[in-house]
């Protein structure tokens, strides 16, 4: 496996002849979809195949995966055009394994709400072994606000893929409410009546755990929190469903803000079966321009998370997205657009400007002029930040990571997965 960081004069086809790898394969690998001129400082991810397989008449996923003691997900996950694609033609190479050894297994979830593009699903979930849907809110009577999740649970089944029900204060309107989350706190039957609507909409639709997201929890509500915590989870637990809390990025036990102080790390870890530590969103919609998950940050988080949770409990939060700010910035005036990991690099492309890598936040960014010849900067993730991510994972032996969130695409991401992990399934 070799990153590769684009110099002038770089094209696809002179990278595969250096490498010794199809043109097609850094293609498919790094998600390119313009190949007119690479943009310098781009970064491109080379895997390099170990063992190849030629297709034979009659051949079939399953009976390749039996001949080489690999699963079929494992085929997919290493040639992921079989996607979208399982048939087979005599001639065709399949890609059985990379040289590089894989590293560990690990467990990885992604979130995506209802209205994913269905082709991006598809693509993301053979590397998953969760999907957690975004989401359940609850009215002030305690009833469900319902979510179209049925084909996206079914997917996920085909794959072997665990599908996640995620509860939240999310109301009617769309939005976070500490309001809504203090009533449910504070009212033991209003719990049980929506503890009942959880059970029965899992059993029904095929959920196997539960993911809690409770943000903005009032600093006053911290303990009726954690009992309506214990509640749930003993509940969730009866009916043989695992659960899983989301925490904000907390680097000291005594945090403060309104994010941070009501998510006790040491007492909510020791409830739940998992956690998410949130590390994302430094660089946010209305905040200065920054990358979006900085690493010495991240690692900050990771330092105290261990310290409070068992790391086997811990899923290190992914963002899956970089934004772009026009200059200069005006605090309360700016806001950032969200955008796709791969559509930054167009961006890079379509303006003729080159990628730059930042050693501290291990991230890349770069300036551009739009339209009117406005100034913008653009911090987003790539191969190299996923792998700096990566390695922090493996260095406090986390039990994974979860992706905010798989709605765009990030073949790079996926590949690098492909090669350096076995992904854990419970499904």
């Amino acid at each position: 496996m070799v990153i590769h960081t684009v110099r002038p004069g770089d094209t696809v086809w002179r990278l595969a002849r250096q490498y010794g790898v199809s043109a097609s394969r850094i293609i498919s690998d790094n998600g390119i979809r313009n190949l007119q001129q690479l943009p310098v400082g781009q970064a491109l991810l080379i895997l390099i195949p170990e063992l190849v397989y030629t297709v034979k008449p009659g051949d079939t996923l399953e009976t390749i995966a039996a001949q080489f003691s690999v699963s079929e997900i494992e085929l997919l996950q290493n040639n992921p055009e079989l996607i979208f694609s399982s048939y087979l033609m005599a001639g065709q190479n399949i890609v059985i394994y990379f040289q590089d050894p894989k590293l560990r297994e690990i467990f990885l979830n992604g979130y995506a709400y209802p209205y994913i593009r269905r082709d991006i699903l598809r693509r993301s979930l053979p590397y998953l072994s969760y999907l957690t849907i975004f989401g359940y809110g609850f009215t002030e009577t305690g009833e469900l606000i319902p979510i179209d999740d049925q084909e996206m649970i079914n997917m996920a089944y085909e794959y072997r893929v665990a599908p996640v029900m995620l509860l939240s204060s999310i109301t009617e309107d769309g939005n976070f409410s500490g309001q809504r989350a203090s009533l449910l706190f504070r009212d033991i039957p209003l719990q049980d009546k929506l503890l009942d609507q959880i059970v029965a909409v899992m059993k029904e639709k095929g959920y196997l755990g539960l993911d809690i997201d409770f943000e903005y929890v009032a600093p006053e509500d911290a303990g009726n929190f954690q009992n309506f915590l214990r509640r749930a989870i003993e509940r969730i637990h009866a009916e043989g469903f695992f659960v899983n809390v989301d925490l904000a990025p907390k680097s000291s036990a005594g945090q403060a803000g309104l994010l941070y102080e009501s998510h006790d790390y040491a007492a909510i870890g020791a409830l739940a079966d998992t956690v998410l530590l949130m590390t994302y969103e430094w660089g946010y919609t209305y905040g200065p321009p920054m990358a979006v998950a900085p690493l010495n940050q991240v690692r900050k988080v990771i330092e105290y998370g261990v310290s409070a949770i068992p790391p086997e409990k811990i899923m290190m939060g992914i963002p899956n997205y970089g934004y772009d700010w026009i200059l200069p910035f005006e605090r309360g005036i700016t806001r950032a657009t969200a955008i796709g990991n791969e559509y930054a690099v167009e961006i890079a492309q379509r303006n003729n400007v080159a990628i730059q890598f930042d050693g501290t936040a291990y991230s890349p960014t770069f300036d551009y002029r739009g339209y009117a010849n406005q100034k913008h900067v653009v911090w987003f993730e790539d191969v190299r930040s996923i792998e700096g991510k990566f390695n922090l994972m493996d260095e406090f032996s986390l039990r994974g990571g979860g992706y905010w969130n798989i709605m765009r695409p990030f073949a790079q991401n996926w590949a690098l997965l492909s090669a350096r992990y076995s992904i854990g399934k419970i499904v």
